[in-house]
């Protein structure tokens, strides 16, 4: 099959506008047609695949990622993505008030214990993409903080960790350990945020397992924050330390996990320092 001639800039601008019609519907939790944007979509770009057009969607997607902001469910992002559509996307949606009020809104939605009727096919694994590292030139992409506003979600981050407390007693009651089952213990709650981990459960065997959850309503790939603390406890007890990554959460929870030392299983991003001025002669 012949390769397709690069998009031109109106073709960009047309998928960038449709994909962002679709992410402020998701965000503000109103029902659309995606199938039939794509198809209004498709009638504007006659000389562009289905194929094609659901790369690109992609594409954007990943480059929202690596802007560490939400993007459309479904399209799992795929990175090598021009420098032409980082410009379109930062233009026409990045820098877009509707976007940045509803992905603000988003990330601070206040979240209620739940936990569903059957924890069946809630695990998932873990995702294997990462941030593109190595950006094309011009098409650095400017972080934005919808990710560490929704880390500051209390609400959220304790729903999610009730949730886990629930699923870790019935896997523990569906092993016949009822007695272990009751002894789970909401250690961010009883002990505060400074043990270096969320929830005390058990393995089969009655060894303890340390669990630090982390709960985003947005997907599977976005990128999460995790303390020096945090981080020391992983290593300095990887036989007992577990990461559960809840996302999706309002929608339909799912989550993936990480056993062991968090220095060799994550990519880590330096976000910030704690500063102070030096003594100036």
């Amino acid at each position: 099959m012949p390769r397709e001639d690069a998009w031109s800039a109106e073709e960009i601008a047309a998928i960038v506008d449709t994909y962002h019609q679709m992410l402020i519907a998701e965000l503000g939790q109103q029902r659309y047609n995606k199938a039939a944007l794509n198809r209004q979509l498709a009638e504007r770009l006659p000389k562009r695949s289905r194929s094609s057009i659901e790369f690109k969607h992609c594409n954007i997607s990943a480059i929202l990622r690596d802007a560490d902001c939400p993007y459309v469910a479904g399209y799992k992002p795929r990175s090598n993505y021009q420098a032409s559509l980082v410009d379109c996307v930062e233009q026409r949606l990045l820098r877009s008030d509707q976007f940045d009020r509803a992905a603000q809104q988003a990330a601070d939605l206040p979240a209620i214990e739940s936990s569903p009727e059957t924890f069946n096919n809630i695990i998932v694994e873990p995702p294997n993409t990462s941030p593109q590292v190595q950006e094309s030139p011009g098409s650095y992409i400017a972080k934005r903080d919808y990710l560490a506003r929704e880390a500051r979600n209390r609400d959220l981050g304790h729903a999610g960790e009730c949730f886990v407390m629930a699923y870790e007693r019935q896997r523990l009651m569906a092993l016949g350990e009822n007695k272990l089952a009751g002894a789970v213990e909401h250690v961010a709650a009883t002990q505060g945020d400074g043990a270096g981990f969320d929830i005390r459960s058990f393995s089969d065997d009655g060894s303890e397992r340390w669990i630090e959850v982390k709960t985003t309503a947005f997907a599977m790939e976005s990128a999460f924050f995790i303390s020096p603390n945090e981080l020391r406890c992983s290593r300095d007890h990887a036989a007992q330390y577990h990461l559960y990554r809840l996302f999706n959460f309002r929608k339909q929870p799912r989550m993936f996990c990480l056993t062991g030392d968090l220095n060799k299983k994550l990519w880590l991003e330096p976000d910030s320092y704690r500063a102070g001025v030096k003594y100036i002669v």
